[in-house]
């Protein structure tokens, strides 16, 4: 079996080291990246035969197209926007692919796919990563184990171990990906009802018996849900995503939107630049860099079993990993893409 991962940066190389601890099953693992100092940082991390490597650019389709030929899956851990192009070279190529979603928009065009999947029998699976991807499984899954389900409250994010004010927050993946979650609505389902409220909005305290995290909070953010409230619609009274943090992170966040300074617009000094783009930059450099950080989850479902009242509750606090120096935020994601990868490989159902 062969699988291709195209992206070597923090969440792809965490993809690629899973990939290769799984030799018994799975031959060769490809892995594509433009940059050569994060292919040869993979190569000195792993120590495994199965393992090649490929410079070249993920928007480079004649040459990707050679690459996946023959692979059971290939699995994109780059930027959303390029995933809608790389599933449409998978679909040529009849290959099976999967991504880490995160981006509504982007996951409605390859759902477009859907009609010449089918014809072709190849599976495009989007939002396979933490969320959206384990915490909507782990949802799916309490409300099967349900006569009726009610309402629906999923609750996750990565945090510091060692929380820096004045923020308490560390970029764990992707600067761009924060700001689009911070700024672009939310959507959830109140009182059977699809809706969109506003991002860093609708904060709440949520409590953690281990420490230090008794006290944290959580708000809306938009992606984790992704096609859950469509599926849901009509199933439940009550569905909604919140993303954990430090106490505080909230309100600083909404002041520094509130400056304007997510705006996708130019600054208008003979720049290029736009307001969005200082501000990624500004947070990679402040809030980026090597962390030892936690992974908090919890999805809470209410409902009826048996004619009475039930909820059922899938709690998570994964740290880093000290022995691998891998975050819990790259395990995290990385795994859940890996089993459903390995699943599309196989062909089995997903």
């Amino acid at each position: 079996m062969t699988i291709t991962v195209i992206g070597a940066g923090s969440i792809g190389a965490a993809v690629v080291r899973e990939l290769c601890k799984r030799s018994n099953e799975v031959d060769q693992v490809q892995v594509c990246d433009t940059r050569s100092r994060a292919l040869q940082r993979l190569h000195d991390q792993v120590d495994s035969q199965s393992l090649r490597s490929f410079q070249v650019d993920a928007r480079d389709m004649n040459v990707l197209s050679q690459i996946v030929e023959g692979s059971g899956c290939v699995v994109s851990c780059v930027p959303a926007e390029l995933n809608p192009d790389l599933a449409q070279l998978c679909l040529d190529a009849g290959v099976h692919f999967c991504d880490l979603g995160g981006n509504d928009q982007v996951v409605q065009q390859e759902l477009a796919l859907s009609e010449q999947a089918r014809e072709q029998s190849v599976w495009i699976v989007p939002n396979c990563g933490l969320a959206p991807g384990l915490i909507n499984v782990l949802c799916l899954r309490a409300i099967d184990q349900l006569d009726r389900a009610d309402a629906a409250h999923l609750r996750v994010g990565d945090v510091p171990l060692d929380p820096d004010p004045p923020f308490n927050f560390r970029i764990s993946w992707s600067a761009e990906r924060i700001i689009e979650d911070y700024t672009n609505p939310a959507k959830l389902i109140e009182d059977g009802t699809i809706m969109e409220v506003e991002s860093l909005s609708r904060d709440e305290a949520i409590c953690f018996d281990e420490e230090p995290f008794q006290e944290m909070e959580a708000f809306c953010t938009q992606g984790g849900l992704s096609t859950l409230t469509d599926t849901l619609d009509g199933t439940v009274e009550t569905l909604a995503h919140k993303t954990i943090r430090w106490p505080g992170h909230a309100q600083q966040m909404r002041f520094v939107m509130g400056l304007g300074l997510g705006e996708d617009r130019k600054i208008g000094v003979r720049t290029h630049l736009t307001y969005r783009d200082i501000l990624i930059r500004r947070m990679r450099d402040r809030l980026g860099g090597d962390y030892e950080d936690a992974v908090l989850l919890r999805v809470l479902v209410r409902g009826e079993q048996n004619g009475r009242p039930a909820t059922i509750v899938y709690e998570m606090i994964e740290r880093y990993d000290e022995s691998t120096h891998q975050t819990a935020m790259m395990r995290c994601t990385a795994i859940p893409t890996i089993v459903v990868a390995l699943l599309l490989a196989r062909e089995e159902s997903v």
